[in-house]
């Protein structure tokens, strides 16, 4: 039996974050991955056709190159292989009517785009563009942080000190606020709204949604200032230079390694036991990098003993589902919006606040969207390199779908599972696309689509296709995420901790949540 003095259940960039500081620290370590090969939803993978290469999840890797762990440990992850492509024109929405609206990170060219929708808009934006340094160093010292009243009052303190009474009182204002009710309050153009709104929906921030609108905020303002970054060959280059970086600093990998129960010894985490029947021992710490509902119940068949914290961890609220839709391609779509739209990493496919509201309480209600929002993601324009010579690849996203159908808003599919409705519902929006840029179809060299079960299938974390790995809605946020009294990645077991997307942070590729908890246990 081999012992470590901490062991790790998943191999998620949160987890490799986390050994890898750990092994700096002089810990041993080992993460036990399931699959045949780390990175979680952070893995690029050829799904159509041969020489395409296909982030099957993340794509935009800006929060792992702004990150803490990044910032530390940058020449060690550059020697592992890490490397970035810039993208200069981040992200655009198409409209209808065959307009579009784009944020390239020339400010007078974005503002110049959003000035032919309103002046007063482009404006405001340059405004907020202005003042961005200082509220992102805000915004990002909260995020950054562990959830603890400590470090809150740390935080607000530092931030009223900058920014006084009422700067403060605005940017709590800001986390509390809905998407629409703050775009609402400062920008009058409908388009301008949706294209910022859109942002919102890659989590499950629906333009009503209380808590939602700083992620619209943080994601157009952070691509004004910053550009976006992706992985040069995929997203893959972040897991495979984590996994060198950690196994060249002594870590131990395990794949093909399901871990089917923690093992417990007078209500402290002992080890953890394989579906093999291998057993393994962790004298400081276990790891494990699941959903709540995987933790109790199934990895600790009998609960944590704590009947509040089992409860809330079985209620664990998921968001709702994602399709992904790969295509391999002869070339770009030919956009009714101009050959200009051919050079945004993202073309978000969400035209009004009220499209996206509608698409959000369709889903949640069980039934699929007549007009889902559509992120049609363009790598190869950016990194050329994940497809042949002349070709490309298309990343779509679909959001938001039930995890189970039980109607259509179209009316024209009848409640049935995922594997019988996915292709047919692929075509609606496929259609939707098409809409936007005739000939799409004629272009399509192959094509992959995994429905929000197929996404379950894939990474057990991914319940229902819930590619965020729990709601971000302020009642499991903050404080309150994954379950309230437990948002410092610790359960009712002693040396038993999570982390990953379920735990504060939350979702996204920026390795804050595993970093965190290894500082945590062993400084640095």
């Amino acid at each position: 039996m081999r012992e470590f003095d901490a062991i790790i259940i998943g191999a998620g960039h949160n987890s490799l974050a986390c050994a890898s500081h750990l092994q700096k620290r002089g810990w041993s370590t080992a993460i036990y991955e399931r699959h045949e090969y780390p990175g979680g939803a952070a893995k690029t993978l050829e799904l159509t056709a041969p020489g395409f290469r296909h982030d099957f999840g993340a794509m935009n890797l800006n929060l792992f190159a702004g990150s803490a762990f990044h910032k530390k440990y940058v020449n060690e992850l550059k020697s592992a292989g890490l490397e970035f492509v810039p993208a200069t024109e981040c992200f655009s929405s198409a409209f209808p009517d065959g307009r579009w609206l784009g944020v390239s990170t020339d400010l007078h060219a974005t503002a110049e785009r959003i000035a032919k929708f309103s002046e007063s808009d482009a404006k405001r934006w340059r405004e907020m563009a202005a003042g961005f340094p200082e509220d992102v160093e805000a915004i990002g010292g909260i995020l950054g942080s562990p959830m603890s009243v400590r470090s809150n009052l740390a935080n607000f303190w530092k931030i009223w000190r900058k920014k006084g009474t009422g700067g403060t009182l605005d940017l709590l204002r800001l986390l509390l606020s809905s998407p629409r009710a703050w775009l609402n309050e400062n920008f009058e153009s409908g388009q301008v709204k949706a294209m910022m709104a859109a942002w919102g929906m890659h989590l499950d921030f629906a333009p009503d949604i209380a808590g939602g609108a700083v992620f619209p905020f943080l994601e157009s303002m952070a691509n004004q200032s910053f550009g976006m970054v992706l992985g040069k060959g995929g997203a893959v280059s972040m897991t495979s230079a984590l996994t060198g970086f950690y196994e060249s600093a002594g870590g131990t990998l395990k794949t093909d390694a399901e871990v089917s129960e923690i093992l417990t010894d007078g209500g402290t985490a002992t080890g953890i036991r394989l579906a093999s029947g291998d057993e393994s021992r962790a004298r400081k710490a276990v790891i494990a990098n699941v959903a709540p509902g995987a933790l109790v119940g199934t990895l600790l068949p009998q609960g944590t003993g704590n009947r509040k914290f089992d409860t809330r961890a079985q209620r664990f609220v998921h968001a709702p589902g994602t399709m992904m839709i790969h295509l391999a391609m002869d070339s770009l779509p030919d956009w009714k919006g101009g050959e200009a739209l051919q050079s945004f990493a993202y073309v978000h496919l969400a035209p009004s606040l009220e499209v996206m509201a509608r698409a959000y309480g369709h889903a949640v209600a069980g039934h699929l969207p007549d007009t889902p929002v559509i992120v049609v993601g363009q790598p190869t324009v950016v990194d050329p390199s994940r497809a042949p010579d002349g070709k490309h690849v298309l990343w779509i996203q679909v959001r938001v779908l039930p995890a189970t159908v039980t109607g259509d808003a179209l009316g024209e599919m009848q409640p049935a599972d995922w594997d019988e409705l996915k292709e047919p519902y692929a075509d609606r929006v496929l259609d939707i696309i098409e809409s936007y840029a005739p000939g799409l179809r004629s272009k399509i060299l192959g094509k992959s689509v995994f429905s929000p079960q197929d996404m379950e299938r894939e990474n057990p974390n991914l319940i229902g296709g819930d590619q965020i790995c729990g709601s971000h809605h302020l009642s499991q946020n903050f404080f309150f995420r994954p379950v309230p009294g437990y948002a410092r990645w610790n359960t009712p077991i002693k040396n038993l901790h999570m982390v990953g997307a379920a735990t504060w942070p939350g979702a996204g590729v920026g390795a804050a949540s595993g970093f965190m908890l290894a500082q945590q246990l062993a400084g640095g």
